[in-house]
């Protein structure tokens, strides 16, 4: 195959996983503006458009969505090899890729990263926040961090962390002269701190179960973040009730900056997973990843 194939295909993979012509081109080193004639001249020579750009946004055409998913998937393999060569050095080395929500990089992942990174100083990571339900494949990940329950079953599962709950928040003081909260549906008469959920565009639905019986409430409120940190902020300034990860809620129901309601009826959560494809073979340097992250009770 001509070199300039291997060139376009990358440039083209990259700017499909970004859809923007500044991030891609930022990962790959070069101008935007070499990135965009390089694919110019790969079109030209396909003779078919593969992106279709406007002003504000980059999407795939039909040509372009057929070639990224039979070209994404092999450029992801032979990074996987390339990346298995590294046994033959002295030292484990390599860049490995994550895509994980928030809460688990702050409650999982970074700890347990912060004496990896200090024990193999060969070995690169990039941590992509992002709450989102990532296609690892699509974006070229090595592997992702998601609840056990929300891993295909096509994918390897390693379990990293322990089982959670959530925790329905507020300020003591944001009680004041509101009706009780006994169950889930009094939730329809008090302002809550709407998550917005980036993979479906709507918001979460906060989720209830008890003695068998599941309740999913839909809450209305002022204010909506597509982040746990903005809502934990803005329940702590009094807005209203927030539904956050038991963990970050828990020192400041301690210290009686917020009180609990709704606990009996907070459901257990399947602990985080790092999954990947069956198919990656596993480089020295993700091996001791995974093992660096696995959890142990």
């Amino acid at each position: 195959m001509p070199r300039e194939n291997i060139t376009d295909l990358l440039a083209f993979v990259t700017v499909a996983n970004e859809r923007s012509f500044t991030r891609a081109a930022a990962r790959l080193g070069v101008s935007p503006s070499a990135l965009s004639h390089t694919i110019r001249r790969f079109e030209e020579r396909l003779g078919l458009r593969v992106l279709a750009r406007t002003t504000r946004s980059v999407s795939l055409t039909e040509a372009g969505e057929r070639l990224l998913n039979a070209v994404g998937p092999r450029l992801s393999e032979i990074d996987a090899e390339l990346e298995a060569l590294t046994e033959l050095r002295d030292k484990p080395a390599g860049t490995i890729r994550l895509s994980a929500g928030e809460h688990a990089v702050r409650t999982v992942i970074w700890p347990r990263l912060d004496p990896f990174v200090a024990e193999y100083p060969d070995i690169k990571l990039e941590v992509n926040v992002d709450n989102g339900l990532t296609d690892i494949v699509a974006g070229r990940y090595d592997a992702g961090v998601r609840l056990g329950e929300q891993v295909a079953k096509d994918m390897i599962a390693v379990r990293i962390g322990p089982d959670w709950r959530m925790a329905v928040v507020a300020t003591p003081g944001y009680f004041t002269g509101r009706p009780p909260l006994k169950s889930p549906h009094d939730l329809t008469g008090h302002s809550c701190i709407n998550l917005r959920l980036i993979s479906f565009g709507g918001f979460y639905a906060w989720e209830f179960e008890r003695r068998g019986q599941r309740i999913n409430v839909r809450v209305e409120g002022q204010l909506a973040f597509n982040s746990s940190v903005p809502i934990l902020d803005a329940c702590l300034g009094g807005h209203g009730l927030a539904c956050i990860p038991e963990d970050m809620a828990r020192p400041h129901i301690a210290a009686g900056r917020l009180r609990q309601v709704l606990k009996d009826w907070m459901p257990l959560f399947v602990g985080y997973h790092l999954y990947y494809p069956s198919r990656r073979q596993p480089s020295p340097a993700f091996s001791l990843l995974v093992e660096a992250l696995r959890y142990r009770k």
